[in-house]
């Protein structure tokens, strides 16, 4: 009988994405609800490493000072508490602005200048593999709406 590795599970996520899926409204089709999901999602020693993000004041917002939905917050606490969701303390200020999903979109529609948002490399294996729906016949000119 083969070995089978333990797989060791961690997401890497934005805190949008993180006060995203403490809505309630995603998990309406399952019979437990939003703790059906997150026993699934936060299986075993799972944990979200969360990368800071600007506030509409231009604050830094973290695991520490992040808002959810006040049904949500004992949940959150559970979990922050358990060490399940942890702060990225190296993180670089100057792309704290920089949204996947805008950057998605901006591939996907064709929109020009995304390319300086993503990491060194990462735009050329999109580009090689045509990821995201990248097209290099599409290009538009403008910026994301």
């Amino acid at each position: 009988m083969p070995i089978i590795p333990k797989l060791e599970w961690d997401w890497l996520w934005g805190v949008n994405n993180l006060v995203d899926i403490f809505d309630e409204k995603y998990y309406r089709h399952l019979s437990g609800g939003i703790l059906e999901a997150f026993g699934k999602l936060f299986f075993r020693d799972m944990k979200v490493f969360l990368y800071p993000m600007l506030d509409e004041n231009g604050d830094i917002t973290t695991s520490e000072n992040l808002k959810v939905h006040p049904r949500m917050k004992e949940l959150y606490k559970f979990f922050k508490f358990n060490g399940k969701v942890v702060d990225i303390g190296d993180y670089d200020p100057e792309i704290l602005e920089v949204f996947s999903r805008e950057v998605l979109k901006m591939i996907s529609d064709g929109i020009p200048d995304w390319e300086p948002m993503l990491p060194s490399g990462i735009a050329e294996i999109i580009k090689e593999y045509h990821l995201f729906g990248y097209e290099p016949n599409n290009r538009l000119q403008g910026t994301v709406k």
